[in-house]
């Protein structure tokens, strides 16, 4: 079997710089603050990027779901995007059309909320029991790595680790 050169070379980014790993912190705020260190000593810091990794899938539990819940977010969401809808359409009345536009969002408004609900209700119907609860799922990366190109990464962790020595012990 021949060695195809090409099939390596089209994994490789040439427009892209080298980048190496400077630093890794455990929350954004500390990356943040070694940013801002290298920034404050002049530092190229467009030449920087913090990368989060490890990325684990939160999911917090805000309540209770109930019939009542899930008609009043449905009601909600379907009354936003009715008014919505109901101003884009007035927008285009050639008479009056401030005055239409608003009448129209109303009517979006309480047609979408009323249809919002309905959907609400029934999907919630339809988990027959299960998952009675809401929640807001997010991701979450674990750590933070300041990555620098390769150029100047030698630079950027010498100023990281002299901001080591002159801080004051916890």
């Amino acid at each position: 079997m021949a060695h195809d050169p090409t099939a390596v070379a089209s994994a490789v980014r040439p427009k892209e710089p080298a980048r190496q790993v400077i630093a890794t912190f455990d929350n954004h705020d500390d990356a943040e603050r070694a940013v801002d260190y290298l920034v404050d000593r002049h530092f190229e810091v467009n030449r920087l990027a913090i990368v989060g990794r490890d990325l684990q899938l939160v999911e917090r539990v805000m309540g209770e779901m109930n019939y009542g819940t899930a008609a009043l977010r449905g009601a909600a969401s379907g009354g936003l995007v009715g008014a919505l809808i109901g101003w884009i359409f007035g927008i285009f009345a050639w008479i009056q059309p401030l005055i239409a536009g608003f009448i129209l969002a109303f009517y979006g408004l309480v047609f979408g909320a009323a249809l919002g609900a309905l959907i609400g209700v029934l999907l919630y119907a339809m988990r027959d029991g299960r998952r009675d609860f809401s929640t807001v799922t997010t991701l979450e990366p674990r750590h933070f790595d300041i990555v620098a190109d390769v150029e100047v990464a030698g630079r950027a962790l010498q100023l990281l680790q002299d901001s080591n020595r002159d801080a004051p012990p916890r």
